[in-house]
């Protein structure tokens, strides 16, 4: 395996397991309490990460399938882009005062979800961004380029997506870790 995509798998096995362990112990009221009212709960952060994956990895998907039968084939490490690590750099938390962005309609997490069920499909998602890294491995994740599902016009590298992916999912769950931190205070 390459040394730059065991960087990709263990960055999103660090995801799974950070979300584990947030999702241990907590009790299902926990997980569904809102902090605020126009805040989400730790439940609705993981159910936003897995409708978010579920969009992008799609997109990423066809391009890839495209990509797979042109013979578009490994020809470098999987690096993103300087625009889409800048990108990727801005979704990472902490949160920045003024950095806050409101979540395009078709990644909004469902209304109200269980824990259980958001957590499950956000490590059902998981698991798919594993697989298609694994198959796609192979491929110029770099050179290949998919629109990106929520901002019309905007194209990234394969190699970006995932590192985007990757730090979307750092900051909601540090995002849902604050939201503890504060109950547990609080309590």
């Amino acid at each position: 395996m390459f040394p730059d995509i065991v960087s990709l798998e263990e960055a999103l096995n660090a995801a799974s397991e950070d979300s584990r362990v947030l999702a241990a112990d907590l009790t299902e009221e926990e997980g569904i309490r809102r902090p605020a009212p126009e805040s989400w709960s730790i439940a609705e952060c993981m159910d936003h990460l897995a409708v978010t994956n579920r969009v992008y990895l799609a997109a990423m998907q066809s391009a890839a399938a495209r990509a797979r039968s042109k013979g578009r084939l490994r020809r470098g490490p999987a690096t993103p882009g300087w625009f889409g690590s800048w990108f990727a750099r801005q979704l990472e938390p902490p949160l920045k005062p003024g950095r806050k962005m409101p979540a395009p309609q078709k990644s909004r997490p469902r209304q109200n979800p269980s824990l259980a069920d958001a957590y499950a499909s956000f490590l059902a998602e998981q698991q798919r961004v594993h697989g298609f890294l694994q198959a796609n491995a192979d491929l110029d994740l770099t050179g290949v380029r998919f629109a990106n599902p929520f901002v019309p016009g905007l194209r990234f590298s394969l190699a970006s997506g995932l590192n985007i992916i990757l730090a979307h999912e750092r900051r909601h769950l540090w995002q849902a870790q604050q939201i503890l931190i504060a109950a547990n205070q609080k309590g």
